[in-house]
This record gives structure tokens, C-alpha cells and sequence, in this order.
């Protein structure tokens, strides 16, 4: 009866699992503004505005017209000289690297090439005319997908996904080739399955959660811009664990195992990723594979409390009864829940461990060092 109680104890596990959270590199940007007569234009605004983030920074000239910002995420922007609230010059789609940016506005030599006709080929204005079409088209589409993803955020933060979901199926409507969308897309998806009271439902929810991971990671996979943001790598991590987390919740164990696994390798050491991994695997009941992926874990972060009570839980699961009715953990079983207990005395799981390992007759041992023998449960 005793081991039953155990093996009950697998099915307890609840992982909560969210795309971690992508932090952008910064730099620096600066430059000199300079008015029709070259004069330095003091007191302007110079705004840049995210094409994709639509977050925007606002940089004041001084008298001698420079302007200087620290802390300016990496990716695209559009870029405008306001002065007594009238936008005076602007450049669409500026690369912000991790190296310093210099973008200055000179006026007069601006007008001067823009000038129809004057230094500039019929070809070279028609190629300058559909540039600038194309970035204004670019412009009011980034706009109009912000607008639905932050609409899309305010009903799934109400716990409304099923106003997410059509929002978002909106946004795809719009524009299909967004990556961001369609993860976004996917966590409604995710989110709005534990509602379903109809199992089939349930599974088909976190189906088409998968499936819309898929889309965002192949279609990110395919940008050449997304292949130059420092950060891919954890963006596509945050796809993949999310990924994978539809696969398990889908019963598609073998699926959400490579999908972790994938999301490790993007984003090292990964730990994060291979404890999800040995939680789906757990729920699965597949205690060994469960095992290999916390002790993943263990090696990527050994501090990691966590990985040793779940290992300890998979390994007691394997344990059999001897000729004394006694009994018999698998080798490993008591260090590691011992292991939990020296990390986290006072955590979650404490007093679950201290009973494991009271039941199979080993002391408990904490980072205080001291040790105790608990008696087994009758």
C-alpha cells in the first residue's frame, strides 16, 4: 500500500510554464542637427520609434545641435527631427546594432538631393519613390499589428482568450508573416485549453498551440533580419519551451522532449529547459527518461533544488519491496532528496522529502548539518 501512495505522487506535478523573459541589448545613438543655412538646431526632438517594439525615444538637441542617447535597444527604427511640433526630417528602417549609432540631420543637403530632378536619375527617384512607399506601407502595418497585439495582451491578461485568439486571427489576416503573432497566437491557444471541459478540445487547443509554435519558429527561422537580432537565439528558446509545453500537455511526449531539448541548445546551459523536460516526462510516467533529463539539469545548474526532489521522486518510484517486506530505493534515491534539503531546508517540498526519505529508512541530512533518523510511516 505504502508504495501505491508513492507512485500517486508522480501525478502531482504542475509545471507552470511561460516564455522567459527576453531582455534586448543596448547602445548608444548620437548625431548633430543642422538647419537650411547649416546652423545647429537647438532645442529639436529627436523621437526613435521601435518598427516592431513601437516603443520610442525622445532625444533633446543642445545649442550646438547634438543629441546623444545611452540605452537604446538593437533592432529597426524610423527617425524624425521635431522642432515646435513640426517634424522637419525623418529616415525610415535604421539599423541600431550593438555598435554605436551616428545619424545626423543636415538639412540642406537632405533637401538638396530630394529636389526633383537635381543629381538624381529618373531611375534612382523612381527607386527612392517606391522606398519610401514601401516604408510607409511598412510603418502603418507595424502600427496596426501593434494595436492588435496589445489588444490581443489586455484580453488574454483578463483571462478572455477566446477574444485573444480572434483578435489575433485578425492580425493574421493582416499581415501572416509575423513570427511574434503567431507565438502570440499560440499562447491563447495554450491558455484557453485548461478552460475546455470537453477533453477532445482540451487536446485539439493545445494541437493548434503547437502548431502555431511551428509557424512562428519556421518563420523566423526564414528572416534574414531575425537571423541579426542578438537575441534570435533566446527568442527562439522562448518559441521552442513553449512549443514543447503544447507537445506534452497534447500527450506528445517524444515531440515536447526534442522540442526542450532544441530549446537548450539555443539558449545554454538550459537548464530551465531539461527540468521541463523531466516534468513532462514525469507526468508521462516514464520515470528513466524523467531521470536523465533532471540530472540535464543538475549538470547544467546544480543549485537547482528542484531537479534533485523530482529525481528523488522518479527514482522512489522504481522501488521494489524485499523479502522483508522492507523497501528498497534505487541507489541515488536518498542523496538526492538529502541533495533538495541541503539547498532549499525550508521549501515547497521539504516536508515531502523528510517523509521519502523517513519511509525508505534514510536520515535526513540539511545544510545545517544536522541529521536525523525519522521513523517510518506506519
Amino acid at each position: 500500500m505504502r508504495k501505491y501512495f508513492i507512485l500517486s505522487l508522480l501525478f502531482v506535478l504542475a509545471v507552470g510554464l511561460s516564455a522567459p523573459l527576453v531582455y534586448s541589448q543596448t547602445t548608444s545613438v548620437k548625431g548633430v542637427c543642422k538647419d537650411l543655412d547649416g546652423k545647429p538646431i537647438d532645442g529639436a526632438t529627436v523621437e526613435w520609434t521601435g518598427t516592431e517594439t513601437g516603443h520610442t525615444y525622445s532625444i533633446k538637441t543642445n545649442k550646438k545641435g547634438e543629441y546623444f542617447s545611452l540605452g537604446v535597444s538593437t533592432g529597426k527604427y524610423n527617425v524624425k527631427l521635431m522642432k515646435d511640433g513640426k517634424q522637419l526630417w525623418s529616415f525610415n528602417g535604421v539599423a541600431v546594432t550593438m555598435d554605436e549609432v551616428t545619424l545626423d540631420f543636415d538639412l540642406k543637403k537632405e533637401q538638396t538631393a530630394a529636389v526633383k530632378g537635381q543629381g538624381v536619375s529618373p531611375e534612382e527617384a523612381k527607386a527612392l519613390a517606391e522606398q519610401q512607399a514601401k516604408a510607409a506601407k511598412e510603418q502603418n502595418t507595424v502600427k496596426a499589428l501593434n494595436e492588435k497585439l496589445l489588444e490581443a495582451k489586455t484580453a488574454s491578461d483578463a483571462g478572455d482568450f477566446e477574444k485573444a485568439i480572434a483578435v489575433l486571427t485578425e492580425a493574421n489576416a493582416m499581415d501572416s508573416t509575423r513570427d511574434l503573432v503567431w507565438f502570440k497566437l499560440a499562447d491563447a491557444y495554450r491558455g484557453s485549453a485548461p478552460k475546455q471541459t470537453d477533453p477532445d478540445e482540451k487536446k485539439k487547443r493545445y494541437e493548434s498551440a503547437a502548431a502555431d509554435y511551428q509557424k512562428a519558429i519556421d518563420l523566423r527561422k526564414a528572416s534574414e533580419q531575425a537571423q541579426k537580432d542578438p537575441n534570435n537565439n533566446k527568442t527562439m528558446a522562448a518559441y521552442y519551451n513553449n512549443l514543447g509545453d503544447a507537445y506534452g500537455k497534447a500527450n506528445k511526449v517524444d515531440d515536447a522532449a526534442a522540442a526542450y531539448n532544441q530549446a537548450a541548445q539555443l539558449d545554454p546551459p538550459g537548464a530551465m529547459y531539461y527540468f521541463n523536460e523531466g516534468a513532462a516526462l514525469t507526468n508521462a510516467g516514464r520515470a528513466d527518461d524523467a531521470i536523465a533529463a533532471f540530472d540535464k539539469t543538475i549538470a547544467a545548474d546544480p543549485t537547482k533544488a528542484l531537479a534533485y526532489y523530482w529525481k528523488g521522486i522518479n527514482l522512489i518510484g522504481k522501488a521494489t519491496v524485499g523479502k522483508d517486506n522492507k523497501m528498497v530505493a534505487p541507489d541515488g534515491t536518498a542523496e538526492a532528496f538529502q541533495k533538495y534539503l541541503e539547498l532549499d531546508p525550508n521549501g515547497p517540498m521539504a516536508q515531502t522529502a523528510k517523509d521519502m526519505l523517513g519511509t525508505i529508512g534514510a536520515p535526513v541530512e540539511t545544510g545545517f548539518g544536522t541529521s536525523k533518523k525519522k521513523p517510518v510511516k506506519k
